[in-house]
């Protein structure tokens, strides 16, 4: 399950959340520390919109919601052995990382001390998003092997179910760093610039969901405007 298969979902939240929620700009202290509460909240809004898209599309997982549960449970994790889960390259190496750019991201938004962290070459800039990155891949853990995962609904890895590898463990936060830094250096250089060349609304509306669709969507799970941002004001401010 990867967010790539989520595109019309996608796209009903975000239409429903936009006729509910205005725009506005940030008032948290950032001496604040790591806000756990609403991390962990929208990290399981995530969670929830992925599995219950899991068992709305997919016969097999709806199955498996039979039997008995440790049993089957304990029988997934121990399906997950080498690196691959047969699972095709796009699914792995490029939907797996938006899932871990979107946690990421979500992490980011929670930490005051860092969300207005700038790309660039700055030690600043790189612990925030290693910190992000630990946050991912404890999602993804969490996701494969954890309590409410693939594994516990589902049963993927279990014999007869489907394959599981530790390939997702490692590409998805890694790979999702690297779709974060892409999407940090493409609001910096290149939506910065066209916000300074025009101050029509729905064009930086357009191009700060287009050129950042995992930041866009980790706003939408703290039911922000997808086009919001921390490090500085609307698209209405000239």
């Amino acid at each position: 399950m990867t967010l790539m298969s989520l595109p019309r979902f996608i796209i009903i939240v975000g239409v429903s959340i936009f006729t509910i929620r205005a725009e506005n700009t940030s008032t948290n202290d950032d001496r604040a520390g790591f806000q756990w509460k609403s991390a962990l909240r929208q990290a399981g809004t995530f969670l929830a919109i992925q599995h219950s898209f899991r068992l709305a599309t997919e016969p097999g997982t709806r199955a498996e919601l039979r039997g008995p549960f440790l049993s089957d449970y304990l029988g997934s994790i121990k399906g997950v052995r080498g690196w691959d889960d047969g699972d095709p390259f796009l699914v792995n190496y490029i939907g797996h990382p938006f899932q871990g750019a979107v946690t990421g991201f979500i992490q980011v938004q929670n930490d005051p001390g860092y969300r207005r962290a700038q790309f660039g070459a700055s030690r600043f800039y790189w612990q925030s998003r290693l910190r992000a990155t630990l946050f991912a891949a404890a999602y993804r853990t969490q996701f494969e092997i954890g309590p409410v995962s693939e594994a516990s609904v589902g049963n993927l890895g279990k014999e007869g179910v489907g394959g599981a590898g530790t390939v997702d463990l490692v590409v998805t936060p890694v790979g999702g760093l690297g779709m974060m830094v892409v999407e940090d250096a493409l609001d910096r250089f290149v939506v910065r610039r066209i916000e300074r060349a025009t101050s029509n609304r729905v064009v930086r509306i357009m191009v700060r969901g287009i050129l950042n669709p995992n930041r866009s969507f980790a706003n939408l799970m703290r039911f922000q405007v997808p086009w919001y941002r921390d490090t500085r004001l609307g698209v209405s401010v000239p």
